[in-house]
């Protein structure tokens, strides 16, 4: 035991193992099926982690010390998807309100190329500096019970939004901070394939012209999962930590601490 505590091998493979299956807790039972993942993180500030979707394009919008920095008019938007096609999901953003009196814009949207079809984390939309799960023509969406508003700037808040195919109808589940915000089931269920889908940042959808929709926003994080998250698999979530990707390979962004 005394070689195996001066050891620096010893050391460094115990600190090892111990990242690993810190990240595991932090990434909860689902990592395998993220198919998009961006954390803004210096040596990939632009890039999706699990190399599904295509780097990002900043339409006015910064990257500031690992965060996605979105004001007013501005947004991001990664305008093309390689991966496997995407019918149940849960998105999942972490954001830092800048200002509350804004409307209509999105913390994550995966949103179609071919037509308008889109659904999105929106903020003050038909209710003000109220949550919701925005969708085309409303389609997938409804106000959710209870329902959160939020009241204080600069404060970091996880969103995360499940959609679930309820026999063709859209079972969709709201989550603040992994608290239930919302739970109905309404609309038709919807799904996007490869080659036919983009993330959105700042607009509620709208592609590389932009669209409708402002927020003032600094993001953290934000994921797509191709399957539905429960809330105990959502509350284990961590920001800006170690991914294991869903083709098997160990990224190299680190689990990193922030002091908020």
């Amino acid at each position: 035991m005394n070689r195996m505590k001066h050891n620096p091998l010893w050391i460094c493979a115990v600190l090892l193992l111990f990242n690993f299956t810190m990240s595991g807790f932090g990434q909860g039972e689902k990592a395998d099926t993220l198919v998009g993942h961006w954390t803004f993180e210096k040596g990939v500030e632009l890039e999706d982690i699990t190399g599904n979707f295509v780097d990002i394009a900043l339409m006015g919008a910064e990257i500031e010390d690992g965060q996605l920095n979105i004001d007013l008019g501005k947004w991001a938007i990664a305008s093309g998807y390689d991966g496997p096609d995407i019918e149940e999901k849960t998105l999942v953003s972490w954001a830092i309100m800048d200002d509350l009196d804004v409307q209509k814009g999105s913390i994550l949207t995966i949103d179609r190329l071919s037509d308008p079809t889109f659904d999105g984390i929106v903020f003050g939309e038909r209710q003000n500096r109220r949550w919701m799960a925005g969708s085309g023509w409303f389609h997938r969406t409804q106000d959710p019970e209870p329902g959160f508003e939020e009241k204080q700037t600069g404060v970091l808040v996880m969103i995360a939004i499940s959609y679930e195919n309820d026999n063709g109808t859209a079972r969709v589940r709201l989550y603040r901070n992994g608290d239930e915000i919302g739970d109905y089931t309404f609309g038709q269920f919807v799904s996007f394939a490869n080659n036919d889908a983009e993330a959105i940042w700042g607009k509620r959808h709208g592609g590389l012209g932009g669209g409708p929709g402002d927020l003032d926003v600094h993001i953290e994080d934000s994921r797509i999962y191709a399957d539905v998250l429960s809330q105990a698999d959502i509350k284990k979530l961590i920001p800006d930590s170690l991914e294991v990707e869903a083709h098997g390979k160990i990224a190299t962004t680190w689990a990193r601490l922030k002091d908020k």
